[in-house]
């Protein structure tokens, strides 16, 4: 993300860097001794030797001084230090009071130089350090005057004091100056700093976090787009920067482009929307966000930005809460009413018993004895699954080798008389063939052993069922799962047909089947085998079948500090849109 920042003033950098203010300083020294000398040497016949010989040598040193200085500076581009800028200022002291030398000391119209050398010094040597070049000069210049041109009395001339007070007030005031564009300076550049480190946080916030960021401007052009935005709608979208960008957003997901628009537009919020979005590898479920900003009143400078995000594990947990909490709902009635009526119809069945032993009873009441007691059996077998299901509990946790339960149960089910004897039955421990958890082996086998049998049933001839298991997970964990720590993981493949979408929401409700003589339990038993172990079962269909997966903790999580999905009493920490 590219956060706008007002530079410092090209001037204000220019007065304060010591390295562009030395450039200058170079130029002008080399004019100046330059000037002086020509001029010496054009009036040489008119002008004393002395001063001639004076002229040569600042100009000689001069141009020296200049060309090291120069060197070191932009050629070996070392940083000037202080020691340098001290030596610097010194020898412009020095080359200043040669000029007015030349030029006849106190009536020279040069002394107004030694103001330009204390004003440089003052800004770029260390604070305080102005004020020395300023003592240094004042007292080569007294001294110039002192020993060279002095009033016959041996005094100094009022307009020398004048002078020297008035150098003095200079260095006072340029300090005052240096030391505030130099505090002004720190502030700026302490502010770009602080505004610098701002920017890099927000886009390393915005490059990782899970959530798509689409700003467009209010004629939809694209001002900013993270990396996972364009993961999420499967095309480059940060090769568009500047461009109008809705109309390829609406085509991949129509509800997030709507929404962009009518925030970009008509400055319309969304709030926790929903849409869907269609690649050409996947479609899915989005949460959508959308907000608007702008500079006045008239919309001029609007912008509106998006947040949206793959809900894909926020719907799939929040099925396996409706389910579990149907399936609750479902055995706590299904023991209710089985306690009811078992009772009764076991009376029922046993005076019918006694009344076709009479010996009064004909033949047609014989018949109708044995009809009564054969669905009267039917209904107290069917009783007897529906309190099966109602009391699946974990009745004793042990330290169990999960591995060794699936592969028994991939056995059983492989040797199981409904199957298709070209039906292959395979099972893949992990590496070292041991899986240890904390659980009821007598449920867990009765778990697998339903998922393998409906995975050999529902497949064709000639096909492989494979049951595998994994320390950790098979893919990345759902958002929000409702247990902590290390999980383990069994997955039933099949080769079926799959399952058609119209019964995927049903597949899991007790006695609904769709094979002929199905008790329809199978499936509803698994799920409440695994929830009593805080456990989830995913169900997808493949482009080569059905896939179940089961996912567990590996170690007993406590009821009252980790309940399982469903119930009233039960937590499950959803993920926000």
């Amino acid at each position: 993300m590219r956060i706008a920042t007002r530079p410092s003033e090209p001037a204000l950098k220019a007065i304060l860097d010591p390295r562009r203010v030395l450039r200058w300083v170079f130029i002008g020294r080399l004019c100046l001794a330059s000037a002086i000398f020509i001029a010496a040497v054009g009036n040489w016949t008119s002008v004393d030797a002395d001063q001639t010989l004076v002229a040569s040598i600042a100009f000689a040193l001069a141009t020296a001084v200049t060309i090291i200085s120069a060197g070191y500076v932009e050629i070996y581009r070392r940083r000037p230090g202080p020691i340098f800028l001290y030596l610097q200022c010194a020898f412009d002291a020095v080359l200043v009071t040669a000029v007015v030398h030349v030029t006849n000391g106190n009536n020279s119209p040069f002394t107004g130089l030694y103001v330009l050398v204390i004003a440089i010094a003052t800004l770029i040597v260390p604070a305080g350090g102005g004020l020395l070049i300023t003592a240094f000069g004042l007292a080569l210049y007294v001294a110039d005057v002192l020993f060279f041109f002095r009033s016959p009395a041996g005094l100094i001339e009022a307009s020398v004091w004048v002078q020297l007070i008035i150098f003095a007030l200079v260095a006072i005031c340029v300090r005052y100056l240096s030391a505030g564009l130099r505090a002004t300076g720190e502030g700026t550049d302490q502010l770009l700093a602080t505004l610098e480190q701002t920017r890099l946080q927000a886009e390393d916030i915005l490059h990782n976090i899970r959530s798509g960021v689409i700003t467009v401007d209010g004629s939809g052009r694209l001002l900013y787009a993270n990396p996972i935005s364009a993961a999420l709608l499967g095309f480059d979208i940060d090769e568009r920067l500047g461009q109008p960008i809705l109309e390829s957003i609406g085509a991949a997901a129509p509800e997030l482009g709507e929404a962009l628009r009518r925030a970009a537009e008509q400055k319309i919020r969304t709030t926790r929307g929903e849409g869907i979005v269609s690649t050409s590898v996947k479609r899915f479920p989005i949460g959508v966000t959308t907000t608007y900003t702008e500079r006045d009143d008239t919309g001029a400078g609007r912008s509106a930005t998006a947040i949206f995000q793959d809900i894909s594990d926020s719907k799939r947990l929040d099925v396996l809460r409706l389910r579990a909490e149907r399936l609750e709902g479902i055995a706590e009635l299904s023991a209710s009413l089985a306690h009811e009526i078992k009772n009764p119809l076991a009376s029922i069945r046993s005076a019918v018993e006694q009344i076709s032993r009479m010996p009064a009873t004909s033949d047609d009441q014989k018949t109708l004895s044995v009809l009564v007691m054969r669905e009267s059996d039917r209904l107290s077998r069917l009783l007897s699954e529906f309190l099966d299901f109602a009391r699946v509990r974990v009745a004793r946790t042990d330290r169990v080798d999960l591995a060794t339960i699936a592969c028994a149960a991939a056995s059983l089910a492989s040797s199981h008389p409904d199957r298709d004897e070209t039906v292959k039955v395979v099972c893949v421990p992990p590496p070292g063939d041991h899986l240890e958890i904390d659980g009821d082996e007598d449920l867990l086998h009765r778990a697998i052993f339903n998922l393998a049998l409906n995975a050999v049933q529902a497949s064709p001839p000639d096909s492989e069922v494979c049951v595998e298991l994994k320390r950790g997970t098979f893919d990345p964990m759902p958002l929000g799962l409702p247990f902590d720590g290390e999980a383990v993981s069994l997955r039933v493949s099949d080769a079926g047909p799959g399952i058609p979408a119209e019964i995927r929401d049903r597949m899991f409700d007790p006695f609904f089947t769709t094979k002929a003589g199905g008790s329809g339990l199978g499936l509803a038993v698994v799920h409440r085998a695994i929830e009593a172990h805080r456990g989830l079962v995913f169900v997808d269909n493949t482009p080569r079948g059905t896939r179940f997966t089961v996912i567990l903790p590996r170690t007993k999580q406590e009821p009252e500090l980790r309940a399982p999905i469903g119930g009233a009493k039960r937590r499950l920490r959803e993920q926000p849109i």
